[in-house]
C-alpha cells in the first residue's frame, strides 16, 4: 500500500526532514511514486485524490498472516493490513453485521469519532487488539488518520519528499525512491491525524520526542519518535456542539 498526502491535509513532522537531502524528489509530480508502486507491484490500483495526494493498493504477493484490505464507504478510503484479534467485540461495539471485516471496523470507528465522539482517538486506537497498519483518508473532511499497533509487526514506513508531503507505505524502497534520506519506520503504538498530528496511544498524556537516525554512512535519515516520560501534554479537552460535532477539527 502508498499513500502521498498534500500538505494541506497531513503536515510532515519536521524531525522527519533530513538535512542536505539531495536524493529526495516530487513524490506527486506527473504521479512519480504511484507509477514506481504499480512497476514493482502487479495489479495495483492507485486513486487520484486529486490536489490532495493519491492512494495506491496491491492485493498481489501477500503475508497471509497479515493480509492487506482495501475499502471505501461514504467518501472514507482505507487501506488495512494485518489482523485484529478482537473483531467480534469491535463488530459489537460499532454495530456492525457478522460480515465486517478489519477495514470496514476501522471505517466504522473513525466516522464514530468524527460523527458524535464519545472517546478519545487515542482510546478508539487503543482498543484494537492485534497486529495492523492502516492509512485512513475521509475526501469530505479533507482528513487523515493512520496507526500502527504497538510492537510495529506490520511493515510500515512514512517520509517527507521535496515538497515537504507525507509519504507511507509499508514498502520501504517505495517510501526511500520518493524521499531519499527523509524516512523511517511509522512510530510504534502511535497514531496520526491532520488537525492533531502524531500521538502516542499508548500514552497519549506525552510528548513524543524525535531522535535522528543516522544511517551506516554517519549521516541523518529522518527521525525515530520516542515517548518522552519527562514532558506532559497540556488537556485542553476537545470541544464538541451537538452530534454533528466533528472531532478531527478540534484534536
Amino acid at each position: 500500500m502508498l499513500a502521498v498526502f498534500d500538505k494541506s491535509v497531513a503536515k510532515s513532522p519536521e524531525a522527519l526532514q533530513s538535512p542536505n537531502n539531495e536524493t529526495a524528489v516530487s513524490a506527486l509530480k506527473d504521479g512519480f511514486l504511484a507509477n514506481r508502486f504499480s512497476s514493482t507491484h502487479s495489479g495495483s490500483v492507485t486513486i487520484n485524490l486529486g490536489s490532495y495526494g493519491i492512494l495506491s493498493y496491491s492485493s498481489e504477493i501477500q503475508n497471509p498472516l497479515l493480509p492487506r484490505l482495501f475499502a471505501v464507504v461514504d467518501d472514507i478510503f482505507c487501506m488495512f493490513q494485518g489482523h485484529i484479534e478482537n473483531v467480534a467485540h469491535l463488530k459489537q461495539q460499532y454495530g456492525l453485521n457478522k460480515t465486517a471485516n478489519e477495514v470496514i471496523i476501522v471505517i466504522e470507528a473513525y466516522r464514530t469519532l468524527r460523527d458524535r465522539g464519545p472517546y478519545p482517538p487515542d482510546q478508539v486506537v487503543k482498543d484494537i487488539h492485534g497486529k495492523f497498519a492502516f492509512i485512513l483518508y475521509d475526501s469530505t473532511s479533507k482528513a487523515t488518520f493512520l496507526a500502527s499497533d504497538v510492537d510495529g509487526s506490520v511493515p510500515f514506513f512514512w517520509g517527507s519528499d521535496s515538497e515537504g508531503h507525507l509519504v507511507l507505505s509499508d514498502d520501504a524502497d517505495i517510501v526511500k525512491q520518493g524521499c531519499g534520506k527523509s524516512f523511517a519506520p511509522f512510530p510504534k503504538g502511535c497514531f496520526f491525524t491532520t488537525s492533531g498530528g502524531l500521538r502516542s496511544y499508548e500514552h497519549p498524556r506525552n510528548e513524543l520526542k524525535p531522535v535522528p537516525r543516522v544511517d551506516s554512512s554517519g549521516e541523518v535519515c529522518g527521525a525515530n519518535f520516542k515517548v518522552d516520560a519527562e514532558t506532559k501534554k497540556v488537556d485542553a479537552g476537545m470541544p464538541r456542539v451537538g452530534s454533528a460535532a466533528n472531532w478531527s477539527e478540534h484534536f
